[in-house]
């Protein structure tokens, strides 16, 4: 629990950073996307906040104990991830972002939109794990 409640921290000081240091929101997938094409002057920020996001849960997979690399050993097959990643890079398309940009930093700004993402969003991610468990063999 302890690591959630830090995890949780560090987003919400890393997303109040970004903002006023930079004057940007903290959507992971906006920032993806906006670097396809790169702007002039623009990318360097968006290419080091994406990598430290892989580098940071590649540090934290790295550093944990032993459970960890057992939960690795039974993780999804890659086509499966690849397609997974590509359906959830859609979606952020047709939602108009992403968790961490509707959740974090909409939902903080009182975004109306945002709220109703965030409740989709939970709404379809508690379905999905209710028919995972329950509805397949």
């Amino acid at each position: 629990m302890l690591q959630a409640i830090l995890g949780g921290v560090l987003i919400g000081v890393a997303a109040t950073v970004l903002l006023a240091g930079n004057g940007r929101l903290a959507g992971n997938s906006g920032m993806l996307h906006r670097l396809l094409p790169p702007q002039p002057g623009d990318a360097m920020w968006r290419i080091l906040y994406l990598l430290g996001l892989v580098l940071g849960a590649g540090l934290y997979a790295w550093l944990q104990p032993q459970p960890a690399a057992a939960a690795a050993a039974r993780a999804a097959h890659p086509l499966a991830v690849l397609l997974g990643g590509v359906i959830v890079g859609v979606g952020t398309r047709l939602g108009g972002g992403c968790t961490s940009g509707h959740g974090v930093c909409g939902i903080a700004r009182l975004s109306l939109r945002s709220f109703v993402a965030t409740l989709i969003f939970m709404v379809v991610g508690m379905l999905t794990v209710a028919v995972i468990r329950h509805l397949i063999p």
